[in-house]
């Protein structure tokens, strides 16, 4: 293989449709070759993207001051933290090829193989005082891993009260730059990256008990070009019109203290009309969701079997830690069945979970543990951090839905980045309330989606966004429909704007 050729592997076996478990295996599996594959490459494309590099380097060397005891999370073959000169250094990285090289490199220095999504695993060999940290970083780690809130989650547990977190990414305004210089041998070719802006990794670190001290940007230039790269990245990347152009993106983030979570009980709401293959996978991959759960099925008319089939799960002797319910819907739509579920539940939280489980059971419980924990009142779920499957979104849909969330964003002063995500979590209590003013703004929409996202604004609450792993459907027919459905939402956003812009 030559320097300058993309590594291939195989990609792993597929598991089956509704084993989340086996899939999220493979994906790893298959990441693990990838970047295996390339680490004897690792040196070479680094000489390449010296400029870039030298000036992360260069900024982490400012930030960390020397003989620091440092732990550098997806640490490749070590060059980072050698340079940081720390007092103990320790680098994770899940490709065992990397380590071996870094190993091989910087012997003075710990390097253990461990994933950063089980980063208390990993580093649990090591000596307890070799697990005591000044500084975390994560250089250029968070567009590659499958779960950003897993792996700040991780990364709160490995900290102590005055460890600081130092994490480096790209930004996302530079994504079809990079993607090019992929394609000519500019740059090291990688796998799709979770494109982030600093508002989403504030938001998963507030999640995850962190707060952002300090943010920048570095780097407007990448290319070796004598006197022109210093010029442009040593002044003009540091003017006021530049910084947000650049394509290095750093922060530096403190740990908050960890509350108690409150014992929610929780109602799953599951709106379902033609999924009958859809619900024995959602009753196996259902969580428990605080000290008691139910999950509610409303029906809607089904033609296929989908209610005999909850019948059947329901009735099959099996034990299970929560309770089934299900309700016939009376009239249509997806609104009208998720507010006479809501009117039905019996638990704290009330959360929504589509029936075609694009989005994963497995990630309710971080909806469950953000009101918990305090860090939102109404929970939305948004689908556009993490790359999606192929014919999860159509590419209209996915441009519809930025614009609508633009819309709404400005329309409500509050940051909202994926308005039409069917997952939303909030307090029975809340929603009381919410319901006591159903159609205040004027919107008739028949999702419900911006009748919770309006009420919760018009009551004040907390609006705090969740990224989901978005999936493709295994069985069954979306029931949008764009045109028809695009032309609701417009009116919808047109009421919004008279009533709260407007009229206010």
């Amino acid at each position: 293989m030559t320097p300058d050729t993309a590594p291939t592997s195989a990609p792993a076996a597929a598991p089956p449709v509704d084993d989340f478990a086996a899939h999220e295996r493979a994906r790893r599996e298959q990441r693990i070759a990838w970047w295996d594959a390339i680490a004897p490459q690792r040196d070479r494309w680094r000489r390449r993207g010296s400029v870039y590099h030298d000036e992360v380097q260069r900024l982490l060397r400012f930030l960390i001051p020397r003989q620091s005891r440092v732990l550098e999370v997806g640490c490749a073959t070590g060059d980072v933290l050698n340079a940081l000169e720390p007092a103990s250094g320790v680098g994770v990285d899940f490709s065992p090829k990397m380590v071996e090289l870094a190993r091989a490199k910087f012997p003075a220095l710990d390097f253990v193989v461990g994933d950063a999504q089980e980063l208390e695993t990993a580093l649990a060999p090591l000596p307890a005082a070799r697990r005591d940290f000044d500084y975390v970083v994560m250089s250029d780690l968070v567009g590659h891993v499958g779960d950003v809130w897993t792996t700040l989650r991780q990364a709160r547990r490995v900290v102590r009260d005055d460890t600081r977190l130092v994490i480096t990414w790209y930004s996302f305004l530079w994504e079809p730059i990079l993607k090019l210089g992929e394609s000519v041998g500019m740059k090291m070719p990688v796998h799709p990256e979770n494109w982030l802006s600093l508002s989403d990794l504030e938001g998963f670190l507030a999640l995850n008990h962190f707060e952002v001290v300090h943010a920048g940007s570095r780097v407007l230039f990448p290319l070796d070009v004598p006197i022109v790269s210093h010029v442009l990245n040593g002044f003009v990347a540091r003017l006021p019109l530049f910084r947000s152009l650049n394509l290095a993106r750093y922060l530096v983030a403190r740990p908050l203290p960890i509350p108690q979570p409150r014992p929610l009980t929780t109602s799953v709401i599951v709106p379902c009309r033609n999924e009958r293959g859809n619900v024995a996978p959602a009753i196996a991959r259902m969580p428990m969701l605080g000290p008691k759960t139910e999950v509610i099925f409303c029906d809607g008319h089904s033609t296929d079997g989908t209610v005999e089939e909850i019948e059947r799960v329901r009735a099959d002797g099996r034990e299970r830690p929560f309770t089934i319910e299900l309700l016939a819907q009376d009239g249509t739509g997806k609104k009208d069945a998720v507010w006479k579920a809501f009117r039905a539940a019996k638990h704290d939280l009330l959360m929504i979970l589509d029936a075609d489980l694009t989005v994963p059971p497995e990630d309710l419980p971080k909806f469950h543990l953000a009101v918990a924990e305090g860090k939102g009142e109404l929970i939305n779920g948004t689908r556009l951090v993490y790359p999606m499957e192929g014919g999860a979104m159509r590419v209209l849909n996915m441009v519809g839905n930025k614009f609508f969330s633009l819309a709404l964003s400005w329309i409500l002063g509050q940051r909202i980045k994926d308005t039409l995500c069917g997952t939303k979590v909030l307090l029975r209590s809340d929603w009381r309330g919410i319901e006591s003013e159903l159609g205040w703004s004027g919107a008739h929409d028949p999702f419900g989606d911006f009748d919770l996202i309006l009420g919760a604004a018009k009551r004040n609450l907390r609006i705090r966004d969740l990224p989901v792993r978005y999936r493709a459907r295994t069985y069954g027919e979306t029931k949008i429909s764009r045109f028809r459905d695009g032309v609701r939402l417009l009116r919808l956003v047109r009421d919004a704007f008279l009533r709260l812009k407007w009229k206010r």
